[in-house]
């Protein structure tokens, strides 16, 4: 009997009716439980139950299962929905903008904007707490739903080195790093008391990162010498010493 080829039976199976509408049923399914949880994310932070889910989505429970292994699975789902979300809707309003540095600070200042919690649960206290609980658990997982953003970041520095305005070491590389500190920053005021408004602490990152990107020092003067020893951690391990040193003599 002759052997059945391999990629004629998969566009069979790939153009069948019932297969069809089985894949249509199942994002159905996910988009219902995914729906379900993030109403009651918004309700609840990350307290729900899966029971709970069961009841708002209308899916059944070894139904859920049989997509989601765990409700942490659901989460992570979850955060990867909204992260992505996030990230086509900047890219979306970053078009109109006419050239590379200020898409940049756009997206960089943008997603300090979600610091002005209207008490949305999904907002940043929750997707801060869900991103380093969830990261122990997936920590590849996390670092692939982050990197929308990272693309977008990556894009504009390579656009702004061929267009001779931005000058990154490592285009790739300082992406990532730029992620992980809007990130962090994103983080600390997610529960931090902000002494200043949002506005004005984007425009620090911002002011920091187009520096980084420019070769535009910070300062417009160099530090005296007097201050850069002082901040040096030689010279601060040598005064700890001596003051050391003069309690004991003392």
């Amino acid at each position: 009997m002759p052997k059945l080829n391999a990629s004629w039976a998969a566009r069979a199976v790939e153009h069948s009716s019932p297969v069809q509408r089985s894949r249509a049923r199942s994002v159905q399914q996910l988009q219902a439980i995914t729906r379900a949880a993030r109403q009651l994310a918004q309700e609840k932070g990350g307290a729900f139950t899966t029971q709970d889910l069961t009841r708002q989505s209308g899916v059944a429970l070894q139904t859920i299962y049989r997509y989601f292994p765990s409700k942490d699975h659901i989460l992570l789902a979850l955060v990867e929905e909204i992260i992505a979300e996030q990230s086509l809707r900047m890219e979306s309003d970053a078009r109109q903008l006419p050239d590379p540095v200020s898409r940049l600070r756009f997206y960089i200042t943008r997603t300090l904007d979600a610091l002005r919690d209207d008490g949305d649960r999904t907002g940043p206290r929750f997707i801060t707490a869900e991103h380093w609980r969830l990261h122990q658990l997936f920590p590849d997982e996390m670092a692939r739903i982050a990197q929308p953003f990272g693309d977008l970041i990556e894009r504009e520095l390579r656009q702004g080195v061929a267009q001779g305005v931005l000058r990154p070491r490592d285009p790739a590389h300082d992406a990532w790093f730029v992620m992980k500190l809007v990130t962090s920053v994103y983080h600390h005021y997610a529960f931090a008391t902000a002494h200043e408004r949002v506005e004005d602490i984007a425009e620090h990152l911002w002011a920091f990162c187009e520096a980084a990107f420019s070769g535009v020092p910070l300062a417009s003067e160099a530090p005296s010498a007097t201050a850069t020893n002082t901040q040096h951690p030689l010279f601060v391990c040598d005064f700890r010493n001596l003051r050391h040193q003069e309690v004991e003599h003392a």
